[in-house]
C-alpha cells in the first residue's frame, strides 16, 4: 500500500487555494490572448465583409457607407477594444449577414454541440477506461494485442474518414440501418430522435477511444509493477480487489488528465463531424460564418471553443490535485 498521508494542514489548504486562483488567473489571461489572436486573424481573412454582405455588384460608395456603419473603417486597436468591451458587458454583437443577435443565432446551436460532446464523452470515456484497464490487466495477451492494433488503425484515420466509413457501412452501401444525416428543426431537442445521433456520436467516440484507452493501459501497467501492489498480492488479496482498490484508484490521475484532453478534442472535433452529418451545431455555424465573412459570429464561436479548452484543462488539473493525496496536502 502507498505510504499514509497526513491530514492536510491549514497551510497546505491555503497553498492549494492560491494555486487554484493562479490557475484561474492564468486561464483568464489565456482567453484574453486568444481573443486578441482571434480578432486579428478574422481581420486578415481574404475578402471584405461589407462587400460580402452587399454582394459583388454593390457600388464602392455603398460599401464604404456600410464599412463606416459597421465601424470597419476605424483603427484595428479601437475596433478590438470596442468589441472586447461589448463582450464584457454581455453583448455578443449582431451578425453581419442576418442582422440577428449573435447570442440568439448560436443559442440553440451551442446547446446542440454541448449535447453531442457530452453524450460522446459519457460513452467514450467509460468505454476507453474499461478497455484500457482490461488491456493493461491482460498485457501481452490476445485482447491486449487486438486493442493495440485497433487503436493504431483508428489513430491513423482522420475524423472525417472515420465518419465517412461509418456512413458508408451503416447508412448507404453496406447496411442501410441508420440515417446518414441529422435533420433537426430550429429549437428541436437533438435527444428527441436519438437514432440520428448514433453515427455522429460513434465517430467522435472512435476519435478519442484509441488515445484514452492506451493512456489508461499504460497507467494500469505501471501501477501493477509498483511495490504496494506486489505487497497486496503477497498478503493474499484477490486480483479483483487488487484491481479495484489499488490499481484503478492509482491509475485515475492519468485518466483524469486524458479525459480533459479528450473533452477538448471532442469540442474541436465537432467542426468536422457536424459538417459531415449536417448537424446544426457550433461547428457548422462556424463554417457558414467563415464562408460568409460574418466576423462577429466567427469571433464568438472561436472564443467559445477556446474557453472550453481552458475550462476542461482547469477542471482536469483541479481534479488531479484533489484525487492525489500528496498533491492535496501539499497544495500542489
Amino acid at each position: 500500500m502507498p505510504d499514509p498521508v497526513d491530514p492536510p494542514s491549514s497551510a497546505g489548504v491555503l497553498r492549494r487555494q492560491l494555486w487554484i486562483v493562479r490557475r484561474l488567473v492564468l486561464g483568464l489571461v489565456t482567453l484574453l490572448l486568444v481573443s486578441i489572436l482571434v480578432f486579428v486573424a478574422t481581420q486578415v481573412l481574404p475578402g471584405d465583409p461589407a462587400r460580402a454582405v452587399l454582394g459583388h455588384d454593390a457600388t464602392p460608395d455603398r460599401v464604404a457607407l456600410l464599412r463606416e456603419h459597421l465601424g470597419l473603417d476605424r483603427p484595428l486597436a479601437v475596433q478590438y477594444l470596442s468589441w472586447l468591451g461589448d463582450l464584457l458587458r454581455g453583448n455578443l454583437g449582431d451578425s453581419l449577414v442576418t442582422q440577428e443577435s449573435v447570442a440568439r443565432l448560436i443559442g440553440d446551436r451551442t446547446v446542440n454541440s454541448a449535447i453531442l460532446v457530452l453524450l460522446s464523452a459519457a460513452i467514450g470515456v467509460p468505454l476507453a477506461t474499461f478497455v484500457g484497464a482490461v488491456s493493461g490487466r491482460r498485457r501481452d495477451r490476445w485482447f491486449d494485442h487486438t486493442v493495440l492494433a485497433a487503436a493504431l488503425a483508428l489513430t491513423a484515420l482522420p475524423e472525417f474518414i472515420i465518419a465517412l466509413i461509418l456512413v458508408i457501412l451503416f447508412a448507404t452501401t453496406a447496411f442501410q440501418l441508420l440515417p446518414g444525416t441529422v435533420l433537426l428543426f430550429p429549437g428541436q431537442n437533438p435527444l428527441s430522435n436519438v437514432t440520428q445521433l448514433i453515427l455522429p456520436v460513434a465517430a467522435l467516440v472512435l476519435g478519442i477511444l484509441p488515445y484514452l484507452a492506451r493512456l489508461v493501459r499504460g497507467s494500469v501497467i505501471d501501477v501493477y509493477q509498483s511495490e504496494y501492489v506486489r505487497n497486496a498480492r503477497l498478503k493474499g488479496v484477490s486480483e479483483p480487489v487488487v484491481l479495484r482498490r489499488h490499481v484503478l484508484r492509482n491509475a485515475l490521475v492519468p485518466a483524469i488528465q486524458g479525459t480533459a484532453l479528450a473533452l477538448a478534442f471532442l469540442t474541436g472535433g465537432v467542426v468536422i463531424i457536424e459538417q459531415v452529418f449536417n448537424y446544426p451545431g457550433l461547428g457548422s455555424a462556424l463554417v457558414d460564418a467563415v464562408n460568409n465573412r460574418d466576423l462577429p459570429v466567427i469571433q464568438v464561436i472561436c472564443l467559445i471553443f477556446a474557453a472550453s479548452y481552458v475550462v476542461f484543462n482547469l477542471l482536469g488539473d483541479v481534479l488531479t490535485v484533489f484525487v492525489t493525496p500528496r498533491l492535496r496536502t501539499a497544495g500542489a
